[in-house]
């Protein structure tokens, strides 16, 4: 059974896409395509801000975009030697808050440790910092997207832990998107099965995706990464037969497979 995955791959040094390969040893075949194009800003500012570690009570990551913007700060000489001497070791007596595993992966890649990688959400890493963080004290620097929601904002602001955000990257339509979404329902068909990833996947994707299946829209599963995509999806129109328990290769894969039990009892891995 074909499963859509719309998602850019994992990066190509890091071997083959853990999606695909989880949901492959369950017996689908997934195909990725990528949805999104990001444009990184506000890098002198960011690296500004990274060389003042004093005047932060620690970083938040809800984004591997986020860590992306500071590994392009990092590739300069400069930069790179001044983290290396002194900022990484100073920015590790404070906390590096992060909303995933994939995240915090990416904070520990350059040099720092992580805290709340179990969140899952913004919900719940909020409530989290709130957990640890004591009021007045230094604000947290919030590396952020443009797009970014103000769930964990609001929440941090209504306990009274200062954030200080700062926009690192912009959202687009991958170029791409419409001519790889054409040539897949024409070469593969209708997948049982399309996951979005992201709320701008939703609107980037949905209006392609209900030209290309026509009448057959009704016979596909949609999945979503996590609450806040289905909420998208919802908010779309879109039936969601399944929502990540959290966002990982090894939860999407079982939650599909439980979607499309009733059409396939056979399945299993």
């Amino acid at each position: 059974m074909k499963v859509l995955l719309l998602k850019d791959p994992k990066d190509k040094d890091s071997g083959p896409d853990p999606y695909i390969t989880e949901l492959g040893e369950y017996g689908f075949e997934a195909t990725l395509i990528p949805v999104l194009s990001f444009e990184f800003i506000s890098l002198e500012g960011l690296f500004e801000k990274l060389s003042c570690p004093e005047s932060y009570g620690g970083l938040v990551f809800t984004s591997p975009r986020a860590l992306e913007a500071i590994k392009i700060c990092l590739r300069e000489n400069s930069k790179n030697e001044a983290w290396s001497k002194s900022l990484k070791q100073r920015w590790n007596t404070k906390p590096a808050y992060v909303v995933g595993k994939t995240t915090a992966s990416l904070v520990e890649e350059i040099g720092l440790s992580s805290h709340g990688e179990k969140s899952g959400n913004a919900e719940k890493l909020a409530e989290y910092i709130c957990s640890r963080e004591k009021l007045n004290s230094l604000a947290l620097l919030f590396p952020c997207g443009a797009l970014k929601r103000e769930v964990l904002p609001t929440i941090l602001r209504e306990k009274g832990i200062a954030l200080e955000s700062l926009i690192v990257y912009q959202t687009t339509q991958h170029s791409d998107l419409q001519e790889s979404l054409s040539s897949y329902f024409s070469q593969q068909g209708i997948p049982a099965c399309i996951v979005f990833f992201s709320p701008s996947g939703v609107r980037f994707c949905l209006q392609h995706i209900q030209k290309l299946s026509g009448n057959f829209i009704n016979t596909i599963k949609f999945a979503a990464i996590g609450p806040t995509t289905a909420e998208a999806m919802e908010a779309a129109g879109i039936p969601v037969s399944c929502t990540a328990e959290s966002p990982t290769p090894q939860d999407l894969a079982a939650g599909i497979q439980k979607a499309l039990n009733l059409q396939n009892h056979s399945l299993s891995k």
